[in-house]
């Protein structure tokens, strides 16, 4: 097995289209058509985009030499994906039940505070060689939104409808019913329409490492 049948290997078991993978690589459907057909090779840079991307080696790619075990290598981008959400979902959590116990809005600032910390630590691993980089952070983007989110807009929907039923709504870390369960329900949807793009994009973004 040659380097191209190695690179349509890895997109077939991918689910992909050639298209998706250009796309992915920046690069023309011709491109990754010639480089499956073995009418060229890709250059070294996307040599190692691709080993990136299907989560493999180089020496693979090139020479079909199949990953040993990894040793001492640093831990994988996911690991840090793992803790990070984690993290980031107990702090919800924290926030608010210190909210609902104690209805203080030093329960909502400690939440957010805390996941910008366990935000930090995820991006603070990509600046260093890590394995799954790509995987890592399009999975982090796609379940921290919704995590991530729900403070902030439950904070600005609690103001905002405050301000519209004319008194002074309160910076809760969790969306408050006020006089109208319609309009708590249409949080709800907006909650659910702003997280569900910003999934979306995360999706389709091609994320690139070098």
């Amino acid at each position: 097995m040659n380097i191209a049948e190695r690179i349509q290997r890895l997109r077939k078991a991918r689910g992909m289209s050639q298209e998706e993978l250009a796309d992915h690589m920046g690069v023309s459907r011709q491109a990754v058509s010639r480089w499956e057909s073995g009418q060229s090779t890709p250059d070294l840079d996307k040599v190692v985009l691709l080993s990136d991307f299907f989560e493999t080696t180089t020496d693979y790619l090139l020479k079909g030499t199949e990953p040993g075990p990894q040793g001492n290598s640093p831990k994988s981008a996911m690991f840090f994906f793992a803790a990070s959400t984690l993290f980031n979902l107990a702090a919800l959590l924290f926030s608010v039940v210190l909210w609902l116990e104690r209805q203080e809005v030093y329960a909502t600032g400690a939440g957010i505070t805390l996941m910008l910390a366990g935000s930090g630590l995820f991006f603070l691993s990509l600046f260093t060689h890590r394995p799954k980089k790509e995987r890592a952070v399009r999975l982090f983007l796609r379940v921290n939104v919704w995590i991530l989110l729900f403070i902030p807009l439950s904070c600005l929907w609690n103001i905002l409808s405050g301000l519209a039923g004319g008194y002074w709504g309160l910076p809760a870390p969790i969306p408050l019913p006020g006089n109208s369960i319609l309009l708590f329900l249409l949080f709800w949807v907006i909650y659910i329409t702003v997280c569900a793009a910003a999934d979306l994009f995360a999706r389709k973004y091609p994320f690139h490492f070098s």
